[in-house]
């Protein structure tokens, strides 16, 4: 019989690979480093969107002091295991409650705006990102996801 294809003789393709990996629960190495992606992109936001508002309440700083450690975990958990399983369950669990906390100040930055919620249709839009925080919550719990999958291989 004759072999056709490559992968017929023992390679496997690198998305055949990923593939199984995810199907078997390892995407420690991969979901860490997505996390560090995420978390700096969102944090550079964060940055970008509290300084348009003058960091006008001190909690605005939490998201912006919680990035730089959450992406160093993050690219230290592609490396390391140890990292993976320490560093970044906290530095991400930190940032997904600091996450909820952002919504709670959004929906209260909402609500102070003259009419508050009865004028939803303009506040929700002129006011801060009432979703926006939940960005945060999402990267993570990327990050703790990542800490309880197994490596690839």
């Amino acid at each position: 019989m004759k072999l056709r294809h490559k992968h017929e003789i023992g390679e496997i393709h690198l998305v055949d690979r990923m593939v199984r990996n995810v199907e078997h629960g390892r995407f420690e190495r991969s979901l860490s480093g997505l996390t560090a992606l995420s978390a700096l992109v969102t944090g550079a936001e964060v940055y970008l969107e509290h300084y348009k508002g003058s960091f006008g309440n001190r909690w605005m700083w939490s998201p912006v002091l919680l990035t730089p450690p959450l992406v160093a975990a993050g690219v230290a958990g592609v490396f390391s295991r140890r990292a993976a399983k320490t560093a970044l369950p906290i530095t991400a669990g930190l940032y997904f409650v600091n996450g909820l906390l952002g919504e709670y100040f959004h929906a209260r930055g909402v609500t102070r705006k003259p009419g508050g919620w009865r004028l939803y249709s303009y506040n929700l839009p002129m006011g801060p990102p009432i979703s926006a925080p939940g960005l945060m919550s999402m990267v993570g719990g990327m990050g703790l996801l990542a800490a309880v999958l197994r490596r690839e291989r």
